[in-house]
């Protein structure tokens, strides 16, 4: 079974995902260099889809299966 994110979240520091089953991640966004040079418009145009987020204009990929276990990416 897959666990797919239903919304994504900036704080300065953070890139929180709350998943399907009520969970919610905190990831560094420090992992992500991308999405910590990204200013708040740009972090808004995430797709969210049964395989991870997607930043098309940030070139972008985030597996969430990936974030589960800890791992950026």
């Amino acid at each position: 079974m897959t666990i797919s994110a239903t919304k994504v979240e900036f704080d300065a520091d953070t890139m929180w995902v709350s998943l399907e089953d009520g969970r919610t991640l905190g990831v560094p966004l420090a992992w992500f260099p991308r999405l910590m040079a990204a200013d708040a418009a740009a972090l808004a145009q995430v797709k969210i889809s049964a395989f991870g987020l997607h930043w098309e204009a940030l070139d972008e990929d985030i597996s969430v299966p990936a974030l589960l276990e800890g791992k950026a990416g």
